[in-house]
């Protein structure tokens, strides 16, 4: 006598449960960066659009023209497009730490540590070490 084959179905559930832990495992997202950078013109000390800064430009050494990267740590303020910035450094090789360069809110406000995040596919940040 012939018996019927049993099909056996697997759950999707599963499959994109696991997916899922995985990716957000592989993005890191919970983390955020120890600095931010924005760019800023050094002349007027204002945040410009980030854009306009080159990822693989040398700090600003008080000489020489166009924007560069101004680096503020994760307890800092985010400055608006347009407002002075202060209490971060042009000399981004000295820090210690991951840095995200760009990315922050132009309208500024919240602090660089709710607007970072580090890691994944597709990042800016970078690690730095002295």
């Amino acid at each position: 006598m012939d018996t019927p084959t049993r099909r056996r179905m697997r759950s999707t559930t599963v499959a994109i449960g696991v997916t899922a832990v995985m990716a957000s495992g592989l993005t890191g997202c919970s983390s955020s960066a120890d600095y931010a950078a924005v760019c800023v013109d050094p002349e007027t000390e204002e945040r410009v659009d980030d854009e306009s800064c080159d990822d693989e430009q040398d700090d600003y050494n008080g000489t020489g023209s166009g924007f560069f990267w101004y680096y503020l740590a994760a307890s800092r303020t985010v400055p608006a497009l347009g407002s002075g910035v202060s209490g971060g450094t042009f000399n981004g090789s000295s820090l210690s730490g991951t840095v995200q360069r760009g990315g922050l809110p132009t309208t500024g406000g919240s602090t660089v540590k709710s607007s970072t995040t580090k890691g994944g596919f597709g990042g800016i940040s970078r690690g730095i070490s002295s």
